[in-house]
């Protein structure tokens, strides 16, 4: 029974799921603002207006509100991940605001492991301090590039000494500092490519991902691409070559840490764990339950008002789906598939429709040790047609 007087109209697929939120879960918060959107970036934003971020974090309290009705208590996190859009663009006034309503609804658990996005041109040192007072316990910097040629390109809006000063802070700080960067984009070579990795291990960064430009659907790009695009390919295989050189894993395809540095919070999700999507666009994983909030600030914020769920996609997962996701996803990381655990959780027949598939791809592109079947290098670096073996 609900734990107070709000009249939700819209309630997730099955209240039966809602146990869920009893046990712990990875807790995902949306920050729908960048200063301007990037032409090749698929994540919803917008340029806020006078009022717009404070009306935000009211809309933001009251779906966690909805939520905790649903158990009559605090939501357990085990991580945190705040995430846009850009987080920075809050001031920290806001940022204020924002931690009042998380500590109200949500109990952190022993250990928890708290992430924030920022971007060096909107990070200050009062974020950093506030942060560090608070429970963030790292950071995930925008960077894309140290040569402000490429930055230019991309159209990012700050320069390579700004990226600098902002890695220096955050290392600085104590915060376990993550960097992300971009490549196969015209103009970028394997020599600047070095440089801008190099560049940056040596402020201390103990995690870096990276990501090849890819044209998204519903982006100026993605529309109307650029010309001169190049085939980044060569450039991965040079980070995986020279980053183990540096002492970094590559524990995930896009991913490289120091040892134990990994992000908790996504493996999470890799291993298919319960995580809860807080804000618009934010989807969310509940014991094969799934969910999808409306992709468009006005549409989440007329569902909130009338006391609804934001909700526009929900789905539970067939067996078999989900165990296709589950091994997808798992095989994503340098875990990979345990035989066992796989067993366990979707059964033999599953398990024997995985080992099928597994027999086919290239023996060059995987690997199976101590009952865990995982991608190999060269099966991180064309994991996009062996993952269409699972569909």
């Amino acid at each position: 029974m609900r734990k107070d007087n709000l009249n939700y109209s819209v309630m997730p697929l099955s209240e039966s799921f809602s146990w869920a939120l009893s046990c712990p879960v990875s807790l995902y918060v949306h920050i729908p603002f960048c200063v301007q959107k990037c032409p090749y970036c698929a994540f919803y934003s917008v340029v806020p207006k006078t009022g717009d971020i404070e009306s935000y974090l009211n809309l933001l309290d009251n779906e966690l509100k909805m939520w905790t009705s649903l158990t009559g208590g605090k939501i357990h996190a085990q991580t945190l991940y705040v995430g846009g859009g850009t987080p920075t663009v809050l001031s920290s006034k806001h940022w204020e605001q924002l931690i009042l309503t998380l500590e109200r609804y949500v109990n952190f658990l022993p250990l928890l492991e708290a992430s924030v996005e920022a971007n060096p041109g909107t990070l200050s040192l009062g974020h950093i301090k506030l942060w560090r007072s608070w429970r963030i316990t790292r950071a995930s910097l925008g960077v894309q590039s140290l040569d402000d040629a490429e930055l230019s390109w991309l159209k990012r809006p700050h320069g390579a000494y700004e990226a600098a000063d902002a890695i220096a802070a955050l290392v600085a700080s104590g915060l376990d500092t993550s960097v992300d960067l971009m490549f196969g984009f015209p103009g970028q070579t394997i020599r600047s490519w070095h440089r801008t990795i190099k560049d940056c291990l040596k402020f201390g960064i103990r995690h870096l991902s990276i990501y090849e430009l890819t044209l998204e659907e519903n982006t100026p790009w993605g529309e109307n691409p650029p010309e001169g695009l190049t085939e980044g390919y060569p450039l991965y295989r040079f980070a995986q070559w020279y980053l183990p050189k540096r002492g970094f894993i590559q524990y995930e395809i896009a991913s490289f840490s120091l040892p134990r540095h990994w992000c908790r919070h996504n493996i999470a999700y890799w291993q298919g764990g319960n995580f809860l999507g807080i804000g618009p666009s934010a989807w969310g994983y509940l014991n094969g339950y799934r969910y999808g909030n409306a992709s468009d600030i006005k549409l989440y914020a007329d569902s909130i008002s009338r006391g609804e769920f934001p909700i526009i996609y929900e789905e539970i997962l067939p067996n078999e789906k989900a165990a296709a996701e589950s091994a997808m996803l798992a095989l994503r990381t340098m875990w990979g598939v345990s035989a066992r655990a796989f067993r366990r959780k979707w059964g033999w027949q599953a398990y024997k429709k995985f080992l099928q598939v597994w027999h086919l791809l290239p023996e060059d592109c995987k690997k199976t040790i101590q009952g865990k079947h995982a991608f190999s290098a060269k099966g991180f670096r064309v994991a996009n047609s062996l993952w269409e073996q699972f569909l």
